[in-house]
């Protein structure tokens, strides 16, 4: 039926003596002759009914054979019982029976079989930070796996091996070389492979139209290169992966002035009560008619909003709804936290229309309904007249009503959805020049919470449950607290906006900078409005202008090489966010004043005096 494999000779035949297969898959134990002559007749009755055919198979007719005696004479009576001479049984047995059984299979050693030696020989089980070569010692020369592919398997396959064939004759001949800078030149057999494959994957990812050209031209060139042009190749990878084993260095800010000097040269930098406006501050606060206008619109609306996330029509019910205690109609929300973007084109050959796809899931504008899914659908209210028939807006404290700081504060605010809109859920401001924490709060809001947005805002519910009440709430600090103060990590509640918003005016007065990123959104969810702002968006506009906003991360990556927000759906922190905020302003600080200097500017204390005309 199947060939024997060894796997059932362990196993006795269930035939045992009986069974006549040629080639039996089961083993079969010798016969003693001792249970030959305690039952003389088995082999009688066991041949007696064989037929003709089971005999042919088995060798024939059974005959007896001439046995020869222990002193080498012949036998000549066969009539002698068996139990003198006993008569072997190989015709009897079938063909298995005479074969050497096979020894059982060798175990496989186990991975972590300890030994003696390694046990006492510390040196043989010293762990070492594995290096480069090592990592790649199991690579073989087998395409990498690609979401679109731009050849089948075999053609990729077939590609790598040729350019992998015409470096190793390139590095073949560095070896034989005597160049004294061989060693570092020279490539290892796994760092060979590695390379091949690289150029093989760049290729097919950066050029996926041309590819077969591409890796035909890179072929034929390495078939007729030189070993000089080899080397001078082998220079530049090895300078580009000094380059990518080299740490990250952080741009250090310099502005070649001091504490005091900074916080002077800031008035430089304040936006223009003209540009505040034409950016969405809200400079002026509504007048009474504009707000009694915005709550006759609410009422006609009769709680009717868009959503903020998938634009479906739904209702809110501000206290919830008397039948059900729903907040919100509409069910669930799906949608995309990501907003939708044009692929880049690879390159300047690259000329296709490119359709905008969404960053979170890569799908494309208008096939996907949503990829995530939220328990209700959420708004938010822009409108000035709107928000101050919420919360009426303020304007910061003079100098008479609050102590002030002589510094500069930067600030940022985490907003979540309400039944009221977007709201105030976190506070926090810090020093310019320190960056040591001036407030951070939690803040409850005034409707009920339907998203706290953790994805952005970085609050959770456990926050708000865990959160401890404001302590102290007064409206004017004459102390200010530094980095080392911050011993525990869970934040303060205090029961309002209004509440957050004071604790903010007692350290700002209207000259104090204000420093942030988009501050608009900041100061509409906090009602407040100042005249002295410092807007990284306004200092660092995008290059193809409004509304196009560059964001904080991309800024902080680009001008300071710094990552910043690498939570992910753990959300942002807002001291990392006002900190981030300061250190911008502080290299245009920098940057502006190494052009005042170069152009003959002087500085005599706080005063910055131009240079002489003429």
């Amino acid at each position: 039926m199947f060939a024997s494999i060894g796997l059932f000779k362990q196993i006795e035949c269930p035939e045992k003596s009986k069974c006549f297969l040629s080639n039996c898959i089961f083993a079969h134990k010798s016969i003693s002759r001792k249970s030959l002559v305690q039952n003389p007749s088995a082999e009688s009755s066991t041949s007696f009914h064989l037929s003709r055919e089971d005999q042919e198979i088995s060798g024939g007719t059974r005959k007896r054979r001439r046995i020869d005696s222990h002193d080498g004479s012949t036998a000549k009576d066969n009539t002698e019982p068996l139990a003198t001479k006993p008569r072997p049984v190989t015709a009897m047995l079938p063909k298995t029976a005479s074969k050497p059984i096979s020894p059982p299979p060798l175990q496989r050693p186990s991975k972590r079989r300890s030994s003696p030696d390694l046990k006492n020989n510390t040196k043989a089980i010293s762990v070492t930070k594995p290096n480069r070569i090592s990592q790649a010692a199991a690579v073989t020369l087998n395409p990498r796996m690609l979401p679109n592919p731009p050849a089948s398997h075999a053609v990729r396959m077939q590609l790598i091996k040729m350019l992998h064939d015409h470096m190793s004759r390139l590095n073949d001949e560095i070896k034989q070389s005597q160049d004294s800078s061989k060693d570092a030149l020279e490539l290892s057999r796994e760092e060979l492979i590695t390379t091949a494959l690289c150029e093989e994957e760049a290729a097919a990812k950066d050029n996926p139209t041309v590819y077969a050209n591409v890796i035909k031209l890179r072929i034929v060139r390495l078939k007729r290169m030189k070993i000089a042009e080899w080397k001078g190749e082998r220079l530049k990878q090895i300078a580009q992966q000094a380059q990518l084993d080299a740490p990250v260095k952080l741009n250090v800010i310099d502005t070649r002035l001091e504490s005091f000097q900074d916080i002077a040269f800031l008035s430089k930098l304040v936006a223009k009560q003209t540009d505040l406006r034409k950016h969405g501050y809200v400079t002026k606060a509504p007048s009474p008619d504009e707000v009694t206008q915005a709550r006759q619109g609410v009422e006609a609306a009769q709680g009717w909003e868009q959503c903020d996330r998938c634009k479906t029509r739904f209702q809110v019910f501000p206290g919830r709804r008397e039948e059900d205690g729903a907040l919100t109609s509409g069910g669930h929300c799906a949608y995309h936290p990501a907003k939708p973007r044009r692929p880049v084109p690879r390159n300047q050959a690259d000329k296709a229309a490119k359709e905008p796809l969404y960053a979170c899931c890569n799908e494309n504008v208008g096939t996907s309904s949503g990829c995530t899914q939220a328990p209700s659908h959420v708004f938010k209210v822009s409108d000035p007249k709107r928000l101050a028939l919420i919360m009426s807006f303020e304007q910061t404290p003079s100098k008479s009503a609050t102590s002030g700081l002589e510094d500069a504060v930067c600030f940022d605010c985490e907003m979540g959805y309400t039944t009221l809109g977007l709201e105030l859920i976190r506070l926090t401001a810090t020093l310019w020049t320190s960056g040591d924490k001036l407030v951070d709060v939690l803040v409850k809001p005034l409707g009920e919470i339907l998203d706290l947005n953790s994805r952005f805002s970085g609050v959770w519910p456990e926050d708000f449950a865990n959160a401890s009440p404001f302590e102290k709430e007064p409206t004017v600090h004459s102390t200010v607290p530094s980095v080392e103060q911050e011993v525990s990590n869970e934040l303060q509640i205090v029961r309002s906006p209004a509440v957050a918003r004071a604790l903010l005016f007692s350290y700002l007065t209207p000259e104090t900078p204000l420093i942030g990123h988009a501050l608009d959104n900041d100061l509409n969810a906090s009602r407040i409005i100042h005249p002295s702002i410092i807007d990284t968006v306004l200092l660092y506009p995008h290059p193809r202008g409004l509304p196009l906003r560059l964001g904080l991360k991309a800024l902080m990556k680009q001008h300071l090489n710094r990552d910043i927000q690498m939570a992910g759906t753990a959300g942002h922190d807002s001291k990392e966010d006002a900190r981030a905020a300061g250190d911008l302003v502080r290299l245009k600080v920098a940057e502006l004043w190494r052009k005042m200097d170069d152009n003959g500017w002087t500085v005599r204390g706080n005063e910055f005096i131009p240079p002489l005309q003429g």
